[in-house]
């Protein structure tokens, strides 16, 4: 492979991985998100009984 290549190769590659290392934070953050919205809904029917 000449030197071209691998550069479009790596760049490639570290796209790839940022993608998904974004991806996976938005995942995280979501998951939070969604934990908080469980405690209160647990917290709201604790309330009612």
């Amino acid at each position: 492979m000449d030197d071209r290549n691998i550069q479009f190769m790596f760049w490639g590659l570290a796209t790839a991985w940022g993608l998904l290392a974004i991806y996976v934070v938005m995942l995280a953050a979501r998951e939070g998100r969604l934990k908080k919205q469980l405690d209160s809904l647990k917290r709201m029917i604790e309330e009612k009984q």
